[in-house]
């Protein structure tokens, strides 16, 4: 079937309140915590005792995304986990979000319904509530915020400004796969408005382009932590990319660092495209996007 035979249901046909139902229909409530989710005038949490933990991020269509090769449910999903890993990388566990949504008129309830089976998809995976949100429209594109809302002892929050000298710097995953992936679909993209017949060319790029377009939280690390009965004395989450984040993460616990040029992990698909587009992994590779986060 086409794309231009495909149902389209203009937002104005449900109205707001009728967008929202829709939108919210299928996303049952599975933490103790979230006592009232959506249909009120708020939600309403009971942590029992565990501090709360609260975070938030807003994704700008143009400058955050680009739907010309970002798939609206791979967007969802993407929005959600980011903010999930904020939580995890307080050494908490996320329990809840809200979505704020600002929607142009040229997106249709069915694309919207994609968007959010992301965002459901993202909530099941991570064990984590919708509990509410908002809408609104926008005159020129999508506009998401969430707010992810999480638990923690409050003996187990790890903050940034706790690194001490002597600590070993570590980073839980590879980097700069989402960046390559970026830089992939970007070269597409120019090859496609050049000649709208062409097919992109992605086989055997799986890997870097599931980093840029569907990043995992690193619940795991977390998990594994506990298990293990490790506390941290410093995390951060660095999804902004290595080199800032450090720099965030010492000026936080007032103390320098010294990396390895050659214990940086990088994944072998990442280095070598990397190459084939004439970048030095250690110097380039350490801007954003990988939803990966730093522990000492």
């Amino acid at each position: 079937m086409e794309e231009k035979d495909l149902p389209r249901t203009e937002l104005d046909e449900l109205g707001e309140f009728g967008l929202i139902d829709q939108l919210t229909a299928d996303f049952p409530l599975r933490n103790a915590s979230s006592l009232k989710g959506v249909g009120d005038d708020a939600a309403v949490i009971n942590h029992e005792g565990m501090r709360t933990l609260v975070s938030v991020d807003m994704l700008i269509e143009g400058i955050h995304f680009d739907l010309t090769y970002c798939p609206l449910k791979h967007l969802g999903y993407k929005a959600a986990v980011s903010n999930f890993s904020d939580i995890y990388a307080m050494n908490g566990t996320p329990t809840q979000i809200v979505v704020g949504l600002g929607v142009s008129n040229r997106f249709s309830v069915e694309a919207l319904d994609e968007l959010y089976a992301g965002i459901r998809l993202a909530c099941e995976r991570y064990n984590v509530d919708m509990v509410g949100g908002d809408t609104t429209s926008s005159k020129t594109g999508l506009v998401i915020s969430i707010t992810v809302i999480g638990m923690a002892k409050d003996e187990d929050i790890v903050y940034r400004s706790g690194a001490k000298k002597n600590d070993l710097l570590c980073v839980s995953g590879d980097l700069g796969g989402a960046y390559i992936g970026l830089l992939i679909l970007e070269r597409e993209k120019v090859e496609f408005l050049s000649n709208p017949n062409m097919q992109p060319q992605l086989k055997g790029l799986e890997y870097v382009l599931e980093r840029q377009l569907k990043p995992e939280a690193r619940k795991d690390i977390v998990e594994q932590l506990k298990t293990l009965g490790i506390k941290p004395t410093s995390m951060i989450d660095i999804s902004d990319g290595l080199a800032s984040e450090i720099l965030h993460l010492c000026k936080e616990s007032k103390v320098g660092c010294q990396l390895y040029e050659e214990k940086i992990p990088l994944d072998p698909s990442t280095d070598r495209l990397s190459k084939e587009f004439q970048i030095v992994p250690s110097s380039n590779l350490v801007g954003g996007c990988d939803g990966d986060w730093l522990h000492n």
